[in-house]
């Protein structure tokens, strides 16, 4: 591996600052993980600090393996981009993963809420219920505390199995994202769209694969794995985010092919 870059460096150096500070001082993980922008906790800021936050401890991998990519690959695109081009295309591919990963939420979110579109909630009920705390709904015997959410429901003559979607909905306002895996998919495809033949491997396989195949079978991987719950690269088991490693990776192959077409054309690319 060859000596790590500049702005790597200085990447690295910002991502364990914030990596400690917040170990120190866990309420900034209130602050700047990435929360849905229905969120009482969504702040703009949030698109750009979630991706130097990381899983807290005692999961020390979470931040291990990204900051390991980061030096591995982010050294050779920036040796051959310079500073700030590899500047640019980092915080670009770390802003599609949060993109693409709120996109897939509002999807889903939307999904979930057209089954409860005939109790006619206004949009102030609807994100107090959005926002609310379902377990604390509910009395050692399960049953609903009086309050506005209850009222607010009871009103709607809302069923179990709407009130069940509203949950689902709610969860997915309130979960967070967090880890610099966007931006480092985003790397990973650079690399395997500028460096396709080089041998790559990771200590859980012995035989070296060439990027061309390495990275799209990492991402797929990646994407089971987060089907299932967990991830390589991920959000440290907080969550499923794979579609924020897939945000990413799209927004690097895509900037990757534009800048082929208009800057490489009298360049050799092999």
């Amino acid at each position: 591996m060859m000596n790590m870059t500049p702005v790597v460096k200085q990447l690295l150096i910002v991502n364990i600052i914030f990596f400690i500070g917040s170990q120190l001082v866990p309420i900034t993980y209130d602050y700047f993980m990435l929360f849905y922008p229905e969120s009482d906790s969504f702040r703009v800021w949030q698109l750009f600090t979630h991706m130097f936050m990381h899983a807290k401890l005692p999961n020390f991998a979470h931040i291990l393996f990204n900051m390991f990519a980061l030096c591995s690959f982010g050294s050779a695109l920036e040796h051959f981009w310079g500073g700030r081009k590899f500047l640019f295309f980092y915080i670009s591919c770390g802003l599609g993963a949060a993109l693409l990963h709120t996109g897939v939420n509002y999807l889903q979110l939307q999904s979930l809420l057209s089954s409860v579109s005939d109790l006619n909630f206004s949009k102030s009920e609807l994100h107090l219920i959005l926002n609310a705390d379902y377990p604390s709904l509910f009395d050692a015997s399960g049953k609903m505390v009086q309050g506005e959410i209850a009222t607010i429901l009871n009103k709607a003559h809302c069923t179990q199995e709407q009130f069940n979607s509203l949950a689902q909905a709610s969860a997915i306002v309130q979960s967070p994202v967090l880890g610099a895996s966007g931006a480092i998919y985003g790397l990973l495809t650079a690399f395997a769209f500028m460096f396709p033949n080089a041998q790559l491997g990771l200590m859980f396989i012995p035989v070296p694969i060439k990027a061309k195949y390495f990275v799209p079978g990492i991402l797929a991987i990646d994407l089971f794995l987060g089907f299932k719950g967990s991830s390589l690269f991920g959000s440290g088991g907080t969550g499923i985010a794979h579609f924020a490693h897939v945000g990413g990776a799209i927004t690097g192959f895509l900037m990757m092919l534009y800048w082929k077409k208009t800057q490489f054309n009298n360049n050799r690319w092999n």
